[in-house]
C-alpha cells in the first residue's frame, strides 16, 4: 500500500525540523512506501525553505507552496489532489506541531489493510489521552465532540481529530468538490460524510500532546466560527 502523509503548515519552522525526520524514519523502519506532502501557505518564518532542504536530502518529501494563507480545509484539498496525481492508495492527515506521534502510522495502515475506509486517531476512546492541555481547553474539546455526536447521531468519539487516514477510493466516493467546510470543521464534515455514505470508520487510541514551539492556531474567533459552521452543516441536512 502506497501512503501519502499530508501536513499543512503555517509558521511551523521549528516543529517541522524535527517532525519530517521522525516521520521519514518510521516509514523507512517499517518498510512503508510513502511520501510526506507539506502544504505551506508562504509561512513568513521560512518553513517552506526548511521543507525544500528536506526534499533535496530525503527524496520522499514534496512541497506545495501556496501564495497566501487559505485555510486548513483548502490545504488538505490541495494535498489530497497531489496525492491523487501520484497514485497513492492511502492518504493520511497529520498536524505539523508535533502533537501526533509518528510511531502510530503503521497502526493506521494496518486498519486500512483490515478493510476500514477511514481510521481516526482518537483522544476519547479507551487508551486515548491528552498530555498537557489546560482544563478549559479539554472542556471545550470534549464539549465540541459531544455537541457533534448529539446533533448528527454520530458514533465517532473524536470527530475533530486531525490524525487520520482514508483510502483513495473513499475520497473518490465522497467527492471533495462537495466538501464546503474549512478550518477545523473540515475534519467533522469528512467524518460525517463517511458515516452517511456507509463507509467503514473506526477509531484507534492516540496520546495527544501540545506543541513545543509556536502558538496554537485555535483562537476564540476560530472556535466561534467552528460552532457556527457545525450548525450550518446541521441546517444543510447533514444529520439526515
Amino acid at each position: 500500500m502506497k501512503i501519502a502523509i499530508v501536513i499543512p503548515t503555517y509558521n511551523e519552522r521549528e516543529n517541522i525540523k524535527s517532525l519530517i525526520p521522525r516521520v521519514s524514519d518510521v516509514l523507512k523502519d517499517n518498510g512503508i512506501n510513502g511520501d510526506i506532502i507539506i502544504v505551506d501557505d508562504s509561512s513568513p518564518d521560512g518553513t517552506g525553505d526548511v521543507v525544500k532542504a528536506f526534499s533535496e536530502k530525503l527524496g520522499n518529501v514534496v512541497l506545495i507552496s501556496r501564495k497566501e494563507k487559505l485555510g486548513l480545509g483548502s490545504a488538505y484539498k490541495s494535498g489530497f489532489g497531489k496525492a491523487f496525481s501520484l497514485d497513492f492508495d492511502g492518504i493520511m492527515e497529520m498536524d505539523a506541531d508535533g502533537s501526533h506521534d509518528p510511531l502510530l502510522i503503521p497502526k493506521f495502515i494496518k486498519k486500512l489493510e483490515e478493510g476500514f475506509h477511514l481510521v481516526i486517531g482518537s483522544r476519547y476512546i479507551a487508551g486515548g489521552e491528552i498530555g498537557n492541555w489546560s482544563a478549559d481547553r479539554r472542556l471545550i474539546s470534549r464539549g465540541a465532540s459531544f455537541f457533534i455526536r448529539f446533533l448528527f447521531s454520530s458514533r465517532i468519539q473524536d470527530p475533530t481529530s486531525g490524525y487520520r487516514i482514508i483510502t483513495r477510493e473513499s475520497l473518490k466516493i465522497l467527492d471533495l468538490s462537495k466538501v464546503n467546510s474549512d478550518g477545523y470543521t473540515f475534519q467533522v464534515e469528512m467524518t460525517l460524510r463517511c458515516e452517511k455514505t456507509g463507509l467503514k470508520v473506526c477509531e484507534i487510541p492516540i496520546r495527544f500532546v501540545d506543541r513545543d514551539f509556536g502558538k496554537s492556531k485555535l483562537s476564540w474567533k476560530e472556535m466561534l466560527r467552528f460552532f457556527k459552521e457545525i450548525l450550518e452543516l446541521f441546517i444543510s441536512g447533514m444529520h439526515q
